[in-house]
């Protein structure tokens, strides 16, 4: 199992070309509309229009208010724009196997195809957790799948920068649970809370304490990744004096699905600049050997890395490997995946 964002794009894409239509619209005509979502939107331009909460970030140990992200090829991964309410009659459409209006008897989905999407594609290891007796877990098209007390279960999540959501349904017992919350880090420890309360409650379980568990565990991870970022940092500080012949890193690198990166000289310093995500750029600072420490300019997603030289005979960069830094990056950041090649020095 590999859950890729980018996917979702080329089902977005897919979506234009099949429909004639761009994925915004297709949408807005094809689910918004008939489902009356009066005050959701397939754009995320819209939000400049609405009564929009603000993404919120965490760093240094306070919560910070950060920028709309507002950048779009086309919706399918992240695109729109909603509130609880309307995300309640999307919630509600599924609970009755596709159909909706006042006596759900309209279809909107077949239910051939909601079946389909809420069958299991991928198969994945369970957690035997007794408390929910669970014994299957998987992937459908979009939907996890799971038991929980005999009971089908079906979730999502997803997030942009500062906005994370999580979606639970448990048809069986017709029981819908929506969290929106507008920070990170902290906000999937949030939305489990909330949304394991309210469904432990509905299952019969006893009060496990989901938000002191959740708080402690974060708070021990966070320490965790801090440990490792703050050791990392102070190996780069002890090395600042450390002479370093740039111009056997310089270049244009480039990855056959990512394109090119550039690293160039800029006062006086080695730079790394990606040429299609411009927000990862940042100067590279001497770590260790062959390998630099990049912080990026783009900071709303703690996402800084190691970069790593593969060198010839004469000592000559001929291609580049990247590593998240933190063990808690966030998995949109799968620098691990790149292959950059030197192409031109």
């Amino acid at each position: 199992f590999d859950y890729d964002n980018q996917l979702y794009l080329v089902a977005g894409e897919l979506i234009a070309r099949v429909s004639g239509m761009s994925w915004e619209k297709f949408v807005q005509a094809r689910i918004v509309d008939p489902l009356q979502m009066t005050h959701t939107y397939t754009t995320l331009a819209a939000a400049d229009k609405i009564n929009m909460a603000t993404p919120h970030a965490t760093s240094g140990g306070q919560i910070r208010p950060i920028s709309f992200f507002s950048d779009q090829m086309n919706g399918g991964a992240g695109g729109m724009i909603s509130n609880v309410d309307d995300m309640a009659k999307w919630m509600l459409m599924h609970l009755h196997e596709g159909k909706y209006g006042p006596q759900f008897n309209q279809p909107l989905i077949s239910a051939k195809r909601h079946q389909e999407l809420w069958t299991m594609h991928t198969v994945m290891e369970t957690n035997r957790n007794p408390r929910y007796t669970s014994h299957f877990n998987g992937y459908g098209l979009g939907w996890d799948l799971q038991d929980v007390r005999g009971n089908l279960l079906v979730s999502h999540t997803g997030g942009l920068p500062g906005m994370l959501t999580s979606v639970t349904l448990v048809p069986d017992l017709q029981l819908g649970i929506i969290v929106l919350t507008n920070t990170e880090d902290g906000g999937v420890a949030l939305f489990s809370a909330v949304r394991q309360t309210i469904l432990d409650s509905y299952l019969g379980l006893d009060n496990f304490g989901w938000s002191d568990k959740l708080a402690k565990s974060l708070k021990a991870r966070e320490g965790a990744g801090d440990s490792v970022t703050a050791k990392v940092w102070a190996t780069v500080a002890a090395a600042k004096n450390a002479t370093v012949k740039g111009d056997n890193f310089t270049g244009v690198y480039e990855d056959q699905w990512f394109g090119k990166v550039h690293v160039f000289i800029k006062d006086k310093q080695l730079w790394f600049a990606a040429v299609r995500s411009p927000k990862l750029n940042g100067a590279l600072q001497f770590y260790n050997a062959n390998t630099f420490a990049v912080h990026w300019a783009y900071q709303d997603m703690p996402a800084d890395a190691l970069v790593m030289f593969m060198l010839d005979e004469n000592g000559k960069a001929q291609s580049i490997r990247l590593k998240g830094i933190s063990p808690n990056i966030d998995f949109s950041f799968d620098f691990e995946d790149l292959d950059l090649k030197r192409i031109k020095e």
